[in-house]
């Protein structure tokens, strides 16, 4: 038997290398344990996988050190009913069950630092297909009957920027792949990257191919570092077997591959402001055109694609593009992968045909939300999209669809909020977001959502007035309209949808001086419900503040003017009694 422990930055944020550790120990061979990447399932980590040459027997769930001797003991003796108790649940398993993989295929059940694992499973089949078979403008046309679109938020079709890389003027282009993944929640071409370097790879060569360049870099983002080594680790493996560099599978083809970790800035998701980095310069947008098809990196032909995108291009060309395009919607085909987080009960990776519902999402594959919760809200496309209401649940996730609601596909995070989230503070975070992140090159970025992140700070806080709603509108419409590149462009998204959908919160905030929610600090009010006071002291004796007084037996009372609001009353008393308002 073979033991497998997922080893994404997700299980080991949750303990997977200490258990592969404690699990070594107990082995006599220990050759019969490996790792993977990501499965999705995050919210099961740590995982183990067990298998019996190729099948796999049993699935393991929050596995912890202390059972690392059971699970050695019990695959040494082929006794599997000794890990009944860490066997995933019928309903843990339909979070894979009802997904349609094909960017995601290999994540969690291949060895992402072993080509060979890759290889078995039509790895760089692909990319023999293309050099053997298919000339540069077939690729690019298999590609446009695929439907496939940009997977990095705008969702502009792959096969045109590839056609007019292709065709423009010059020898020297680039190819480049956009993996500086920014926005809060999102983790998709994180978890690509470490759990499936090589698939990148085969992708990113079939589009150096089609367009003609020479030469192929990733940009990714430094806080990424468990993605950086297992690329580089790929991008050795797949150089030693003559699939990177002079003269590839024996063609005329020939393609250099490196690796250029970006310093964390937001605005570098912009192709433009990339290119900047990417050349030394600070990270900057430029304006368009020229587009980087004609004039891009140093200048010369570029194409820049997510990682998302090149996922899908080896299994399209040894699929056919058909098979890819008869999957989604009229005006989005194929399939997209969504970080699912927030709260939600099964948070993780889920790639689904475009044309399911949001619902389908978040209740039929995420389990609904925690602790049986209201659902509230849902955050898609970070802070350049927008918040989406209960009543639109049942929205069909494409391009058109959701940009009617006011959101945005983005790159994939969708944030699940809850009842006790408050949408005026939801707002905030995300403009607090985009300010700092905005490179300040123009003025209406650089300085509207300054001004509107301080009327909003101001809103929260208690401190709203008459006309801030329509002066936040007014700011943002002014930005949309004048910002220079997408980052400006999108930052009101979250501002305005929140006022569409919950004014209402607005409103109370304003007016009313109170947080619906009951989450802006500034605007509660904590209080002792004498009738449900049974005077045991214990809120007194936790209050850091020195805010409760009263006598043992007696009613306690808090004191307003010294509460600081941490809550600490509230969740030490056993009886109910602390209220907040």
């Amino acid at each position: 038997m073979r033991i497998v422990v997922g080893q994404g930055s997700c299980g080991i944020a949750a303990g997977a290398e200490k258990v592969y550790s404690a699990i070594e120990k107990h082995l006599d061979d220990k050759s019969c344990l490996s790792i993977t990447g990501c499965i999705g399932m995050c919210f099961l980590e740590p995982i183990v996988d067990i298998y019996d040459d190729e099948n796999k027997l049993l699935r393991l769930v929050r596995v912890k050190e202390d059972d690392a001797e059971k699970i050695a003991e019990a695959t040494k003796n082929g006794d599997l009913s000794l890990l009944e108790n860490l066997k995933i649940s019928p309903e843990d398993e339909e979070f894979l069950t009802k997904q349609t993989r094909i960017a995601l295929r290999h994540c969690g059940l291949i060895n992402p630092e072993n080509i060979e694992d890759y290889i078995s499973d039509d790895g760089y089949q692909a990319l023999r297909k293309v050099l053997e078979t298919m000339s540069p403008e077939d690729v690019i046309e298999e590609i446009k009957v695929s439907g496939l679109a940009g997977r990095g938020g705008a969702g502009f079709p792959t096969w045109f920027k590839w056609n007019a890389a292709r065709k423009a003027e010059g020898d020297e282009k680039h190819l480049i792949c956009n993996a500086d993944e920014g926005d809060p929640g999102a983790f998709m071409d994180r978890a690509v990257i470490e759990s499936d370097p090589h698939n990148l790879i085969e992708g990113m060569l079939i589009g150096a191919y089609a367009i003609g360049a020479k030469e192929a870099v990733v940009y990714v983002r430094a806080e990424y570092p468990l993605a950086i080594v297992r690329l580089e680790r790929a991008i050795k493996q797949a150089q030693a077997k003559g699939l990177i560099g002079e003269n590839i599978l024996g063609t005329d083809f020939s393609c250099s591959f490196r690796i250029k970790a970006g310093a964390g800035a937001f605005v570098c998701g912009e192709e433009t402001a990339l290119i900047e980095s990417l050349e030394g310069s600070r990270g900057m947008p430029r304006l368009k055109p020229p587009f980087p098809a004609e004039a891009g990196y140093w200048h010369k032909p570029s194409n820049i694609n997510n990682v998302e995108t090149f996922a899908n291009v080896s299994w399209i060309i040894l699929n056919g593009g058909e098979a890819f395009s008869a999957m989604g919607t009229e005006d989005s085909k194929g399939t997209k992968v969504f970080a699912l987080t927030g709260k939600i009960r099964r948070g993780g990776l889920v790639e689904i045909p475009m044309g399911k519902t949001l619902r389908d999402v978040i209740f039929d594959i995420g389990g609904g939300i925690r602790n049986d919760a209201t659902f509230k809200a849902v955050q898609m496309g970070g802070p350049s999209g927008g918040c989406i209401p209960e009543n639109l649940l049942d929205t069909v996730i494409d391009y058109k669809k959701l940009g009617a609601t006011g959101a945005i596909m983005g790159s994939g995070g969708m944030v699940v909020m809850d009842e006790n989230t408050c949408m005026v503070n939801m707002a905030k975070f995300f403009l607090d977001f985009t300010a700092k992140e905005s490179c300040g090159k123009c003025v209406h970025c650089r300085i509207g959502t300054k001004r509107m992140l301080e009327i909003l700070a101001r809103i929260v806080e208690g401190n709203g007035k008459d006309g801030d709603i329509e002066l936040l509108e007014e700011l943002c419409y002014g930005i949309k309209d004048g910002a220079l590149c997408g980052l400006g462009q999108t930052a009101p998204n979250p501002v305005l949808t929140t006022i569409k959908y919950f004014r209402d919160e607005y409103v109370a905030h304003i007016n009313d001086k109170k947080c619906p929610a009951k989450e802006c600090t500034n605007l509660l009010i904590y209080s002792i419900n004498p009738e449900k006071c049974v005077g045991c002291s214990l809120c007194s004796k936790k209050c850091p503040a020195d805010a409760i007084s009263g006598e043992i037996k007696k009613t306690f009372s808090i004191n307003t003017e010294k509460c600081i609001k941490c809550g600490q009353c509230k969740a030490v008393c056993r009886f109910g009694a602390v209220e907040v308002n």
